[in-house]
């Protein structure tokens, strides 16, 4: 089963970016979900180009891939979390995001990522359903362009709680847009298990050919919380089986972005889990719990 597993530096963000590379290689990752933020690759920084390129010459050497992520909470602004959004009433505001973007797909291109990751934001209070949907495809043609540009697909994920938070929602966005090709899917399998009507197995046949980017972690259904694999309610084999079904080349990335305290160790049991589960999916053998660590 050809699987390409990665993790994400917003679980590691307890570790400089060199040293949380070199962890995953030493693991066995085949690459990495790179978010842009101030304690890795700082996308506000003076010195950006530089330490892209650095970054780019250290991947390179550990032969990681890549995908930019770009999930910040705080990186635009550090009194709201994942503000402003593409959502936001101020045209200013929402111009800062989209440059924040177009930066990341540079920084892509830089690093040779085979996606950009990114999300539409929740809906501002008192605003109707025309008019976010509006600046949403607005806000994103800039990037969209720029994706167009680099060859580098921009992977955006419905998000609980989003405008964009379901599958439907992200076919809703390629008919407003026209199905630019630049367009692609992230598809988190938890959000699946959490909000979807569809099983986590239907949302990656459902969505296989808009597949760009994968996250992956366990969830309950109706909780929007990042699980460690096997507090959930997800069944991995099946999944994963899935993926490789619908000849998924991408990366599949373990996110758990509040369990950076313990990222280290959960890097090691979560591609030891991934892999168990992979090979169950050959011989479709239940999985066992994967357990926590200590804070």
């Amino acid at each position: 089963m050809t699987l390409h597993l990665g993790y994400g530096t917003n679980g590691l963000t307890d570790l400089r970016l060199d040293d949380a590379l070199g962890l995953l290689a030493d693991l066995g990752y085949e690459g990495v979900g790179l978010t842009l933020d101030h304690m890795h690759l700082d996308p506000l920084a003076p010195d950006l180009a530089e330490r892209t390129r650095k970054a780019a010459r250290r991947l390179t050497s550990l032969g990681l891939r890549v995908t930019v992520e770009t999930g910040a909470r705080y990186v635009l602004d550090p009194r709201r979390k994942h503000g402003p959004s593409l959502l936001d009433p101020d045209p200013d505001a929402r111009a800062a995001r989209t440059a924040l973007l177009v930066r990341a797909v540079d920084v892509a291109a830089e690093l040779g990522a085979h996606a950009v990751h990114c999300f539409s934001g929740i809906t501002p209070p008192d605003t109707s359903t025309d008019t976010v949907w509006k600046r949403l495809t607005e806000a994103i043609t800039p990037v969209l362009d720029a994706a167009d540009r680099s060859g580098i697909p921009l992977a955006i994920e419905p998000e609980p709680g989003h405008l964009l938070a379901t599958l439907a929602d992200f076919h809703h966005l390629r008919a407003l847009l026209g199905d630019p090709a630049p367009l692609g899917l992230t598809l988190d399998i938890g959000h699946c298990q959490c909000l979807e009507d569809a099983s986590p197995v239907q949302c990656v046949q459902d969505s296989a050919p808009w597949l760009r980017h994968v996250q992956i972690e366990d969830m309950r259904r109706g909780v929007h919380e990042h699980l460690l694999f096997g507090d959930g309610e997800i069944d991995f084999p099946p999944v994963l089986a899935a993926l490789a079904a619908a000849d998924y080349q991408g990366l599949t990335v373990v996110e758990l972005p509040r369990h950076s305290h313990a990222g280290p160790e959960l890097a090691r049991t979560s591609i030891a889990f991934l892999r168990d589960a992979a090979k169950k999916a050959m011989t479709k053998q239940p999985t066992t719990k994967q357990g926590g660590a200590p804070c």
